[in-house]
């Protein structure tokens, strides 16, 4: 028998007894969030304002999800997120306004569509030119595309100007009309649990070997044939649907909407949002947007530091950056866990 060929099989022996062995933390992760988020209107039934905060913060994590699809899988720094977000929310404003119709079943594909297509024209620019972009040229390209809709949308009489647009008509389901409380909650939720298990299912896929493969070495992976560049025009756009209808929900919430949703404030939260939880995790950025708006929530409400908590939030978001760059997450999951072990046990056959 071949010496290296029974080394190899006791290596690969080795391997699968380490993997059967390892301890997963983030299934568990995964699943205590969930079941917490799908338990807090039930805890909470009786603080009305809480609910309300815990539907925002489930909204925002579908945002947060399609930047960290941008960015932790596919390496493009986004900061026009909002730009996707906003114009979502503003169609179903107008076409509430305009053309008295709120249906869910309508509307919110209607969202997806809108990012979509917005998200598909931008990657049509930035990412499907002749020359390969730059990680600064695409940051910079979609923040200028978010500021350049900001700036339209502020001075357009049409859809409010820089008053925006209020009383936006309430989502409804037939004749049921939803409002802040428990069905809202259930319904941006019921959003979450089909993003999240949608992009989950996609970046554990051939798909997201691909894209683990981009963030190794990009170019050798374009040296093998492989487009990148097209690969990450369908993440791109995948993620501008996303953000379409967390922007949707969103609008329909607040029944309101305006320049600032479409702004490059609003993509820069959510860029905190997915660093703070941890990127490329997917559920990281759930539990950024759910420390955060929390931490928000409480320091705003607290009389002694009112006026100061934007600073000390500041603050605190500046040391969890600093010193843990992988997010809170990083503090139980480890790197291996958290970048994935595709192929491995087929590797060890």
């Amino acid at each position: 028998m071949d010496v290296p060929t029974t080394r190899a099989a006791a290596q690969a022996r080795k391997v699968r007894g380490s993997n059967k062995l390892r301890f997963r933390v983030l299934p568990i992760v995964e699943v205590v969030t969930f079941l917490l988020l799908l338990a807090a209107p039930f805890i909470l039934a009786e603080r009305t304002a809480l609910v309300t905060l815990m539907t925002n913060i489930v909204i925002l994590s579908v945002f947060a999800i399609s930047f960290d699809l941008c960015w932790g899988f596919s390496g493009i720094m986004s900061f026009g997120q909002a730009l996707f977000f906003g114009a979502a929310g503003y169609v179903v404003a107008l076409v509430g306004r305009d053309l008295d119709f709120s249906q869910l079943l309508g509307t919110l594909p209607l969202a997806l569509l809108v990012g979509g297509l917005l998200s598909a024209a931008l990657a049509a620019f930035l990412l499907l030119g002749r020359k390969t972009p730059t990680s600064i040229f695409l940051a910079f390209g979609t923040l200028t595309g978010a500021y350049a809709a900001e700036r339209l949308v502020s001075g357009w009489q049409y859809v409010g100007a820089g008053n925006g647009l209020s009383s936006i008509k309430l989502m409804a389901f037939g004749s049921f009309e939803f409002v802040e409380g428990p069905a809202f909650y259930f319904v941006a939720l019921a959003a979450l649990v089909v993003v999240y298990a949608g992009s989950r299912v996609l970046v554990r896929s051939q798909f997201g070997l691909v894209l683990a493969g981009m963030r190794q070495n990009e170019e050798r992976l374009a040296f093998f044939g492989y487009r990148v560049q097209m690969f990450k025009a369908v993440m791109f756009i995948l993620a501008g649907m996303i953000a379409g209808l967390s922007g949707a929900l969103y609008s329909y919430h607040q029944g309101f909407t305006g320049p600032g949703n479409l702004g490059p404030g609003l993509s820069t939260t959510a860029v905190i949002y997915c660093l703070f939880g941890g990127s490329g995790t997917l559920i990281g950025p759930v539990l950024g947007t759910g420390a955060i708006e929390l931490l928000s929530y409480v320091l705003a409400d607290t009389d002694a530091i009112r006026q100061f908590w934007p600073v000390i939030l500041g603050l605190v978001l500046l040391v969890v950056v600093m010193f843990q760059p992988t997010g809170l997450l990083g503090l139980i999951v480890s790197a291996r866990e958290r970048i994935g072990s595709f192929g491995l046990r087929r590797q060890a056959r």
